[in-house]
């Protein structure tokens, strides 16, 4: 291999290297320069557990450490919150001597998410249980309003952690206490239910079957009885009226020295033919004249008493008509009294009746009311321990982010890394030019020396003469080179200096290329707003 034929190979095109190495370093150089420092204030937060075990109090608030941060970071990231925060701690407010960027609100937004990052850890990976933190940065171009902002998300995410928290404690507690309020007026509704109830079938409840099956059992045998007593009283009446049929004779109330002969005779002849009745047949013919003249004589006394009772007005009964009287009063009386026993035995055995009906009407109605008891029970144990809950949040007992570490403001910026981009300028462009040498050279065939010319043309040359340039020549190429790499050496520079100052900052330009191309986060690292 001919070094030295490579080598002046090489010094022949040097300018073209010296191009892309002037334009390579420019660039680095220019943006290790220019690009804005971007600054990294982090803030390390951690999950603290209950601190009063479920077993004694339990918090009514259930949600894991990593689905509460995550609802938290949805909620900081919204586009009110952020567009408050830009404006409220002027994020966006241009330095001094520097011109005002104007940036839509979408484009805020979606900047403001690319710089705020939050990452966590623990909690719920696999294996051993371990502590969940969670560690927040924001990018900012100025290192006290990076660790501002990153303060103010620390405050926002304590903030909300407490007020969901809080939220989600008060309304399980004002649901129950809402739960308890419907169940208790529920249960006095359907407690009123079953009392009305009870009232209107008072006399047909189970409860009292028992009793009341006694209580006709009771009836019967009293009516029983009443109908022996007025079998027996109808029947003495039926004797009475028998026996007075049979001999006709007269129970005379009237006293004796009120008798008239008449009655006084009477009374003899009844006397006489009672005693002969004893010792004389019935056949007897002085038995036979003794009835006679009794009968004869009898007429005449019911004669004189119908009339002495007619001039008296009735007044006068004999025995005959007040048995009658009393056994008829005695008859009346306990027709009334099997009246009101049959009457309360037809109420008893329709109540009988009804009560198997009234049972399991009743029942529905009190395992209704079971169920609904059982619910307002169930209600206010919750209740209670809502309340509990609530006031385990009120004091920041329960889970809660509380803060390791505050964020602080950063000495060094985090990126860029100038030495890292001036460096790779430079090798970009050192490597661009001798790839520029090798591409002229590869498609250059035409015959640069004798060993060409025997290769291509099969001829040996006598000697070889090289090509002299005037002095004119020479200086004119060499002030044309100079010239251009001294433009690519100054404007280059000046040009990525004025875009950055009156177009768009470099690193949002570099950005928007990145993404125009689907290059985002690879030609200018883009932090993501969760990790």
């Amino acid at each position: 291999m001919d070094l030295k034929f490579y080598f002046s190979l090489f010094l022949r095109r040097l300018h073209w290297f010296l191009l892309f190495l002037i334009i390579g370093s420019a660039i680095g150089l220019t943006l290790a320069k220019v690009l804005p420092p971007v600054y990294v204030a982090k803030a390390r937060l951690l999950v603290e557990s209950e601190q009063i075990p479920d077993e004694l109090a339990a918090s009514t608030v259930r949600t894991e450490a990593t689905e509460q941060l995550e609802i938290i970071q949805q909620r900081i990231l919204t586009r009110d919150t952020l567009l408050d925060m830009a404006n409220r701690l002027q994020i966006y407010a241009p330095g001094s001597g520097k011109a005002q960027i104007a940036l839509d609100a979408d484009t805020l937004v979606e900047d403001m998410r690319k710089r705020i990052s939050m990452v966590t850890t623990g909690g719920g990976q696999r294996g051993a249980a371990s502590a969940t933190l969670v560690a927040v940065s924001f990018e900012a171009s100025n290192a006290r309003m990076s660790a501002t902002v990153t303060n103010e998300l620390v405050t926002l995410i304590l903030r909300e952690d407490v007020a969901m928290r809080t939220r989600t404690a008060r309304q399980t507690l004002e649901f129950f206490e809402q739960e308890v309020a419907r169940l208790d007026k529920e249960l006095a509704q359907r407690g009123a239910t079953i009392l009305a109830f009870k009232e209107k079938n008072q006399e047909a409840l189970p409860d009292s079957l028992d009793f009341r099956r006694s209580q006709q059992a009771a009836s019967q045998e009293r009516l029983l009885q009443l109908e022996r007593e007025e079998a027996g009283l109808k029947d003495r009446r039926s004797r009475v009226v028998s026996l007075q049929d049979s001999d006709g004779a007269l129970q005379d109330a009237t006293p004796l020295r009120d008798q008239s002969p008449e009655q006084r005779q009477l009374q003899s002849l009844r006397d006489e033919l009672s005693g002969l009745r004893a010792v004389l047949s019935p056949e007897n013919p002085k038995i036979k004249l003794l009835e006679a003249r009794l009968v004869a004589l009898e007429d005449v006394v019911k004669e004189q008493l119908a009339r002495a009772a007619g001039s008296r007005g009735g007044e006068t009964l004999d025995i005959y008509e007040v048995q009658l009287v009393d056994i008829d009063g005695q008859l009346d009386f306990i027709a009334s009294q099997k009246a009101q026993v049959q009457a309360s035995l037809d109420g008893l055995a329709q109540s009988i009746e009804a009560t198997p009906g009234n049972a399991i009407t009743l029942d529905t109605f009190e395992r209704d009311y079971a169920n609904v008891r059982a619910q307002y029970d169930q209600a206010v144990a919750n209740k209670a321990r809502a309340e509990t809950g609530d006031v385990i949040e009120a004091l920041s007992k329960g889970q809660r982010i509380s803060i390791i570490e505050q964020a602080v403001i950063p000495q060094e910026p985090e990126r860029p890394n100038r030495v890292l981009i001036a460096a790779g300028g430079v090798s970009g462009g050192l490597l661009l030019g001798l790839a520029m040498v090798l591409l002229l050279e590869l498609v250059n065939t035409g015959i640069r020396r004798p060993a060409d010319l025997t290769a291509q043309l099969g001829i040996q040359p006598f000697a070889t003469l090289p090509y002299y340039r005037t002095r004119r020549e020479t200086l004119r190429r060499r002030s044309l080179i100079v010239g251009v790499l001294g433009t690519f050496l100054v404007g280059i520079p000046v040009g990525l200096w004025a875009v950055h100052t009156w177009y768009m900052p470099l690193d949002l330009l570099l950005d928007a290329i990145g993404q125009r191309f689907g290059l985002a986060g690879m030609v200018w690292p883009v932090p993501t707003a969760w990790a």
